[in-house]
This record gives structure tokens, C-alpha cells and sequence, in this order.
């Protein structure tokens, strides 16, 4: 699907008409949905995809992704386990759906103890709220499950899942989009991370290339991996092989072992400088603001601070667009 380069919205697992007249207020017409609420304890059906995406057309929205599936999709296929061949069939049988269903774009990490965070983030400006991570309050966390699993492991169970689920992924036309470790360190919990830098990411692309894989590029973690300069290497190494499927648009203040989520220009990044960049390498998906500050009397879903990033995005956009 051949689109220009658009603001979307995300980060929320139930459609609602409410949900569905903010998208449209705030001038957007795609979203993605994380972990949608649907039914099914090891698979999603046809029918829940297939209403999913008629609610959002009748309302002329386009559903663009479905962004992770429930870690008891698959957890024993990311660490390995007796049960990661019944895991992988049951996602090969999503994914069958997802493609029947018209959504094109499933998100993926590979995270088994997903995202981190670190209690009592300091305050932003005015009192918002947001989260940070700092490696030194989690050094004597515990094992996750049970035992360590090394790099070596976890890339021996990466290739074997992607060796069965590309597949079916390309003849189903639907595209992976692989999101990068949060927080980007060696290891969390006794598991160890294996796509948090470029030579990772580049790993992963060079091994299983494929028009249906590339990137959730959030460039809020590839600033936590080393700031402005690195985003912008990420975004040309990748995307001037179209490997960048979507964007992830927040940003950090300082990088691992310690950085916390912001404002839009107010972190690492030159916001104008990704969006021009993005621009230039021809990027023609859609870009979600992700994560946000939580404003005074925000909703739980931050609708304040999703406008205020919506804002900001849009006007980058429009200004990028008519410089060219």
C-alpha cells in the first residue's frame, strides 16, 4: 500500500466511537491498535479481525496495524520451550487472519518479559508526568523465568520462529514490523536482549529479507541507544532500503543506563531533522506519537497529550512538506 508519509494514532486496545471521532478531529484517517482486547487464548479468529476492521471503515478510518499480540501468543516460542510449535501454528493461523481480514501490518518484539520501566519518574515541565528507566535500581532484579537465557539463545529462537512465520506472512501479504528492545541493555531479568543497535537490527533485516519484514522504528528507543546522530543513521541505513514500515514519533532525555520519556523537543532529537530526513528517504507509512506525557486533567489514555504531539507532528509535516 503506496501512501505519502502521514500522522496516524495508536496506543489503545479497544475501538470505541470515542476512540474513532478523536482520530478524525485531530485530522487523522489510520491507526494501529496495541493488543486489541479480542477474544482467544492462543490465537485471533477471522470474525473478531474481520469486525474490527468494518468498524473502522465505517467510520472511513483505515486500521493500518495490529501492534503485538499477547505474550501468551507466543513466550514459549521466544524462549524456546516444549511449547513453541504449537505457539508458532496458532500464530501462523493469526496471522492467515489478520491477511483475510485486510490488516496489513502486524508488530512484533521480542521482548519475553516486555518493557521496562523505573518507579517515581522525575516530573517534566508544569508538573506532566511521564516514565523512565534506570539500570542501577533494576541490577538485583530477579530472574523472570527462572533461569538465563544468553544472546546466542535468543537468536537461535528468533530464527527459528522467523523461519516458519515469514512464510506464511508473505503469502498472506502481511507485513512484520519488528519494534526494538525497551529499555536497549544486554539483558533484563536474566534474559537477554538482542535488538537494541544497529548491527541487531541489521542482523535481523540481512537474515530474513523480505518485502512483508522490516521496522517499527521507535525513535524514542534508537534515542536511548545514542541520541540524535543515531537516530538519523538508523532512519537512512534502513529506509533507504525500505525497511522503516512505521514510526514510532517520542523522544528521551539521556540515553541508557538512564534516560526519561518527554515532550516532543524537548529530548535528544531534532524533531524537524527525523521528519525531514524521513522525508528525503522517500518514507511514505504513517508515523503514531506512541508514548506521551500525561497532562493536567489528561484521560488515562492521555487524550491532552496525544493532541498536543498530534499537533506537533502535523506542523513538522506540513513544514517539511512545503520546503521540498
Amino acid at each position: 500500500m503506496s501512501m505519502d508519509m502521514r500522522i496516524a494514532l495508536g496506543q489503545f486496545n479497544e475501538l470505541t466511537e470515542e476512540k474513532m471521532l478523536f482520530i478524525k478531529q485531530v485530522g487523522a484517517n489510520d491507526f494501529l491498535m496495541n493488543t486489541p482486547n479480542l477474544p482467544g487464548n492462543a490465537q485471533w479468529e477471522y470474525e473478531d479481525l474481520i469486525a474490527l476492521r468494518r468498524q473502522a471503515d465505517s467510520a472511513g478510518l483505515r486500521l493500518m496495524s495490529l501492534e503485538n499480540v499477547p505474550l501468551r501468543f507466543y513466550d514459549q516460542a521466544m524462549l524456546g520451550e516444549s511449547g513453541r510449535d504449537s505457539q508458532i501454528e496458532h500464530m501462523k493461523k493469526t496471522i492467515q487472519n489478520m491477511g483475510r481480514a485486510g490488516i496489513p501490518i502486524l508488530g512484533y518484539h521480542w521482548m519475553p518479559n516486555g518493557v521496562w520501566r523505573t518507579p517515581d519518574p522525575p516530573p517534566l515541565r508544569g508538573g506532566a508526568t511521564t516514565s523512565w528507566f534506570d539500570a542501577a535500581q533494576h541490577r538485583d532484579a530477579p530472574l523472570t523465568h527462572g533461569r538465563l537465557y544468553t544472546a546466542e539463545e535468543m537468536w537461535a529462537n528468533y530464527c527459528y520462529y522467523m523461519e516458519r512465520i515469514l512464510p506464511v506472512a508473505e503469502e498472506c501479504h502481511v507485513r512484520l514490523a519488528l519494534h526494538p528492545d525497551d529499555p536497549p541493555v544486554p539483558t533484563l531479568g536474566g534474559i537477554a536482549r538482542i535488538f537494541g543497535s544497529l548491527e541487531g537490527f541489521s542482523r535481523a533485516m540481512d537474515t530474513f529479507d523480505s518485502p512483508m519484514h522490516g521496522l517499527d522504528f521507535c525513535m524514542g528507543c534508537w534515542s536511548e541507544m545514542g541520541g540524535h546522530e543515531n537516530v538519523i543513521k538508523a532512519i537512512r541505513h534502513f529506509g533507504e532500503h525500505d525497511k522503516i514500515v512505521y514510526v514510532h514519533f517520542r523522544d528521551v532525555q539521556g540515553r541508557i543506563p538512564c534516560f526519561n520519556e518527554c515532550f516532543l523537543g524537548t529530548g535528544n532529537v531534532d524533531p524537524y531533522d527525523v521528519m525531514k530526513t524521513l522525508h528525503e528517504i522517500g518514507f511514505n507509512g504513517f508515523m503514531i506519537p506512541d508514548h506521551v506525557p500525561h497532562l493536567v486533567d489528561d484521560s488515562a489514555w492521555n487524550h491532552r497529550g496525544r493532541a498536543l504531539a498530534i499537533g506537533y507532528m502535523s506542523a513538522l509535516l506540513e513544514t517539511v512538506k512545503k520546503a521540498s
